[in-house]
């Protein structure tokens, strides 16, 4: 029996899926090169002398239950949720740290939840499944890395952990750890296999509610099996195609340097060492779990 090990820590799961979704969009694979002449792609050049990492974490510090009118209750989320970026120039530095709150419900006539410690202003979500509700912290979250990687563009590669949504920042760079969809037809997919370390895919260019271009790279790290170390970078689609590629290069030259290794980090190599590093700082500065817990039940009124 021939077998590999999952180089991720078990309670991360695995950057890939036991069986990837096939993917219902047909992607545009003749962006850079024909789909004939697909192959492994090794960019030269130095790299970005500066990047900017953005990156966000979410806490749940309380479910609640918010009583309506008609005696009937509705599920809410009291959630702590922050975003920031650490810059990278030869040295690692945070440049921005945002820390919000809110009370994710969709209850009509919900209020604020003030405690002694912490406010939790009200933040409307379309559904009350723990689904929805956890849906509703995303999205604040993501506008949140918008807002900080806006203030940033242009003066450095910026790169937002976790893809790209429709709102896009211009210049700024998607980074996939984890795949859970197979987007090349399968003619394609050997290519994926073929990468070398600091080596990309052509580009190819997916359609749903939005556009972008994609394409898979792989980082220094275990090469076990196809998907080894691969990691997918998302740029927005209304760059012309010469600027999508350059973007693409530089990328592709500028991340395997900050790839981590197994002893320092449960999820290397694609967990990069600043997104990794700016986690743990913004996990610390959500406040205590277990203090804004008791705030909330003191605050019940009685």
């Amino acid at each position: 029996m021939k077998f590999t090990v999952e180089p991720w820590a078990p309670e991360y799961g695995t950057p890939t899926g036991a069986e990837l979704e096939e993917t219902t969009v047909v992607p545009e694979v003749d962006i850079e090169v024909p789909a004939r002449d697909w192959a492994p792609i090794a960019p030269m050049g130095p790299g970005a002398d500066s990047v900017l990492f953005v990156d966000g974490v979410r806490r749940v510090d309380a479910n609640v239950w918010i009583t309506q009118p008609d005696g009937t209750a509705t599920l809410g989320l009291c959630a702590t949720f922050a975003a920031g970026a650490v810059h990278c120039d030869g040295r690692a530095e945070l440049a921005a740290s945002e820390v919000r709150r809110g009370l994710f419900t969709a209850a009509a006539g919900a209020e604020p939840i003030v405690t002694h410690h912490a406010d939790y202003q009200v933040r409307a979500v379309a559904g009350s499944t723990p689904e929805e509700l956890w849906l509703g912290i995303q999205q604040r979250m993501g506008e949140t890395e918008k807002e900080i990687a806006a203030r940033y563009a242009g003066d450095a590669l910026v790169v937002v952990d976790g893809p790209l949504s429709g709102a896009q920042v211009r210049g700024a760079v998607g980074y996939v750890k984890t795949h859970h969809v197979q987007y090349l037809p399968p003619a394609l997919r050997p290519v994926l296999g073929r990468l070398g370390a600091g080596q990309r895919t052509p580009l190819f260019l997916t359609t749903t509610a939005w556009s972008r271009y994609s394409w898979y790279l792989r980082l220094p790290g275990p090469a076990d099996h196809p998907w080894a170390s691969v990691v997918r970078c998302e740029a927005p689609a209304d760059l012309e195609t010469a600027a999508a590629t350059e973007l693409a290069n530089k990328v592709t030259l500028t991340l395997p340097r900050f790839a981590s290794h197994g002893h320092k980090d449960p999820r290397a190599p694609q967990n990069l060492y600043p997104i990794g590093g700016l986690e743990r700082t913004l996990r610390r500065r959500l406040g205590d779990q277990g203090l804004l817990y008791r705030s909330l039940r003191a605050a019940v009124p009685r």
